[in-house]
């Protein structure tokens, strides 16, 4: 009787590990027949809801001065209008008007960003996004941070990643669920070559405007460069923290440098200051994040 019942746990326990290994080899994806049961049930399971909703019912924008669309219509003035994220203006055709229409857009997309604001400032501008529920919120920051009196002032790399996080964070505890678009720092040292191209916009620039990058405009001694080249690796250094920590929250796209990469001409630059972008300069704003947040998921 002993033998019999050894031989029956003999036989019991290879009938189990043959199904167990048949289930770990389905687990691995091998050794599946074509048309198998296991192979139905994985195509009968739906699929997973997309972190990604390319059409959002609401938008909300933060950041800075060029959110805001200073100097774009008048001197020295906001003109929210023409923001290239949340203006209702036909001319620039905003990424909320582009996203729900012009109606839509009047009543679900709201603006709070400010200008001469920096990233520190964004934790407090998060807030008052979360408090009208959009599903999208739009970040432009980090021109002002590199943009200060002297390159020693600048954010530093650390305190710019400290700042974003917590900025993130403070949407997330509020809305988990929302997504964010966040578009790179524009290229500073593109917009002093281009703008140094005009007299009275270099006269503007001696009022104080982003003077690590365009103070002595004219200047092209090695010092003059070296602080050129030392504001634009600080504002490459920034691009690389915003695609980092967006890249660890799943409902968080960054734009791949297209801001950055963008080579605006005069055309799109504010002929009030010759740094801020016009309204052409916002349309074409408008366009890129538009593209980027319609575009399909890598």
């Amino acid at each position: 009787m002993r033998k019999r019942n050894r031989h029956a746990r003999a036989v019991l326990a290879g009938t189990t590990a043959a199904v167990l290994g048949l289930a770990g080899c389905d687990a691995m994806g091998g050794g599946d027949a074509e048309g198998s049961s296991g192979t139905r049930a994985r195509e009968a399971k739906p699929s997973p809801t997309p972190l990604w909703d390319s059409s959002p019912s609401s938008v909300a924008a933060v950041g800075d001065s060029i959110t805001r669309g200073f100097d774009a219509c008048t001197v020295l003035a906001d003109c929210p209008e023409v923001s290239w994220a949340t203006g209702g203006s036909t001319e620039v055709n905003s990424l909320a008007v582009r996203l729900l229409g012009a109606a839509k857009a009047a009543t679900h997309s709201w603006n709070y960003a400010a200008t001469g604001a920096r990233m520190a400032d964004l934790p407090a501008q998060m807030t008052q996004a979360a408090a009208e529920k959009p599903q999208l919120v739009t970040v432009m920051a980090g021109a002002n941070d590199a943009c200060r009196e002297s390159t020693a002032a600048m954010t530093s790399v650390a305190d710019f990643r400290a700042e974003f996080q917590d900025a993130l964070s403070t949407l997330r505890r509020a809305l988990p669920k929302t997504q964010v678009y966040v578009t790179s720092v524009p290229n500073l040292k593109r917009l002093w070559s281009q703008g140094r191209t005009n007299v009275l916009g270099k006269q503007v620039w001696k009022l104080g405007l982003c003077p690590s990058m365009l103070g002595d405009a004219d200047a092209l001694d090695a010092a003059a460069t070296a602080r050129r080249e030392t504001v634009q690796k600080r504002v490459e250094d920034y691009n690389s923290v915003l695609a980092e920590v967006c890249a660890k929250d799943v409902r968080c796209r960054f734009d791949g440098g297209a801001v950055y990469d963008f080579r605006f001409g005069t055309d799109q630059l504010s002929h009030w200051d010759w740094f801020h972008p016009s309204k052409d300069g916002q349309a074409r704003l408008a366009e890129l994040a538009y593209q980027g947040v319609t575009a399909k998921a890598s």
